[in-house]
C-alpha cells in the first residue's frame, strides 16, 4: 500500500494561511522587538529612496556604494550610541551629554602624541583610550559618588573639555605626515571572498566598531559586571540591598563610556587626517544623535533596558537617512532637515517607547516591566 502524507496546516490554508500568521504575530506583540521595528523601518528606507531615484528626484544617485560608503559616519555615531548605551542603562537618570568633548580632546590628545611626540601608534591608542577612561571617571565620579545629576555633571564638562581642546590646540588642528598616513585606517576595503559582488566597505567597521560591540556584549551578558549594571538600572534599591556597590558600578559605566569615547577620538583623527578640536562638537556636535540612537535602539531613558542589536540597527538607520535626505535636499538645507529628522526621530522613539512600556504595565497587572537582559 502506498504511503500518503498528510499536508501541513500552512499548506492547506495557502496564502491566507501565511496572512493570518503574520496578522497573528502582530497581535501578540512581534512588533514590539525593536530590531524587528528598526529592520522593517530600514526596508522601508531603501525601498522608498529606490522609488525617487528611479523617478529621477534625486540628486544623485542612490546605489549600494553610496549606502556603503555612509558607513563611514556609521562607525562613531554607533560607538558613541553603545557608550550612551552603558550610561544610561546604569539609571538614575544618568546621561552623558559630554561624549562629543570627549572625542574632541582625547583626538588632540592622539594628535599631540602621535604627530608632535612621536610615540609609536600602538602606544598612542591605548594611551588615547585611557586618557578618555579618565575623562569619563571624573563623569563618574561626580554623579556616583559626589551625587551631582548626570546631566548636570556632563553638561558641565562638556564645556570644560570642549575649552581645554580649543586651548591646548590653540584653536587649530594638529596635522602632519604621521596622521595623514593614518588616514587609511578608515579607507574602503573589499571583503574577501566576496567582495566582488558587494561594495567596499570602510575598514573601520573591522577595526574599530565590531570589536568593541563583541567585547560590550560579553561584557553585558557574560561577565558579573553585566548582571549587576543590569540590577543597578532597573532597581536600585533591590541591587543595593543584594550587595551590589551601586557607587562603583555607575562610575564603571562612565569609564567604560569614557574609554570608547576616547577610541572614536583616534578614529576622528583618521577620519579627518588630522585632529580637530572641534572634531566632536562642530555643527550640533556627536551628544544629540549618539542620543537619539540610544534611544531609537531601545534602550530606556530610565535604565535597565537596552539591546546590543538595537543601537547597531538604529545607528544604521539614522546614518542611512542622513544620507538620504542629502540627495533629496541637496546643500546646506538639507543640513537643516537632517536637524530637524533627528529630532523628529527622537520624539517618536520615546512615544513609541513609552506607549510599549504602558502596554507591557498593563498586560503585568501593574507590575513594573522587565526586559530580559540581553544585548543580543
Amino acid at each position: 500500500m502506498r504511503a500518503t502524507t498528510t499536508p501541513s496546516r500552512a499548506d492547506q490554508r495557502g496564502p491566507a494561511g501565511i496572512v493570518d500568521g503574520v496578522r497573528g504575530w502582530i497581535e501578540t506583540g512581534g512588533l514590539r522587538d525593536r530590531a524587528v521595528l528598526l529592520g522593517g523601518l530600514l526596508i522601508v528606507l531603501v525601498v522608498v529612496m529606490t522609488v525617487l531615484d528611479a523617478a529621477g528626484l534625486t540628486s544623485g544617485r542612490f546605489t549600494s556604494d553610496y549606502l556603503a560608503s555612509a558607513l563611514i559616519a556609521y562607525v562613531p555615531l554607533a560607538l558613541l550610541a553603545l557608550a550612551e548605551l552603558l550610561v544610561i542603562m546604569s539609571g538614575r537618570g544618568s546621561i552623558d551629554l559630554s561624549v562629543g568633548s570627549m572625542v574632541s580632546l582625547t583626538g588632540i590628545a592622539f594628535g599631540m602624541l602621535y604627530q608632535q611626540s612621536g610615540v609609536p601608534l600602538v602606544l598612542a591608542v591605548v594611551l588615547a583610550v585611557a586618557f578618555g577612561a579618565l575623562l569619563g571617571a571624573i563623569n563618574g565620579l561626580l554623579t556616583a559618588y559626589a551625587g551631582f545629576p548626570a546631566l548636570i555633571t556632563t553638561l558641565a564638562t562638556y564645556y570644560a573639555y570642549r575649552s581645554i581642546a580649543l586651548v591646548v590646540s590653540g584653536q587649530r588642528p594638529i596635522s602632519g605626515e604621521s596622521i595623514s598616513a593614518f588616514y587609511g585606517a578608515t579607507s574602503e576595503v573589499e571583503l574577501p571572498l566576496i567582495g566582488a559582488y558587494v561594495p567596499l566597505v570602510p575598514l573601520g567597521v573591522f577595526t574599530f566598531l565590531l570589536p568593541v560591540a563583541v567585547i560590550a556584549w560579553f561584557v553585558l551578558n557574560r561577565s558579573t559586571y553585566g548582571r549587576r549594571h543590569y540590577a543597578l538600572g532597573t532597581n536600585e534599591t533591590a541591587a543595593r540591598w543584594a550587595g551590589i556597590n551601586t557607587r562603583r558600578t555607575r562610575l564603571l559605566a562612565f569609564v567604560y563610556g569614557g574609554a570608547i569615547c576616547g577610541l572614536v577620538g583616534v578614529y576622528t583623527v583618521a577620519q579627518f587626517a588630522s585632529a580637530r578640536p572641534d572634531a566632536g562638537t562642530s555643527g550640533s556636535g556627536m551628544a544629540l544623535p549618539a542620543i537619539t540612537i540610544a534611544v531609537l535602539g531601545g534602550v530606556a531613558i530610565t535604565g535597565g533596558i537596552g539591546r546590543l542589536s538595537g543601537i547597531l540597527l538604529s545607528a544604521l538607520l539614522i546614518v542611512w537617512l542622513n544620507a538620504s535626505i542629502l540627495l533629496v535636499v541637496p546643500g546646506n538645507v538639507g543640513t537643516q532637515v537632517q536637524l530637524l529628522a533627528l529630532g523628529a526621530v527622537l520624539l517618536g522613539a520615546s512615544l513609541f517607547g513609552s506607549v510599549s512600556l504602558r502596554r507591557r504595565r498593563k498586560e503585568s497587572g501593574g507590575a513594573d516591566a522587565e526586559e530580559t537582559p540581553t544585548t543580543q
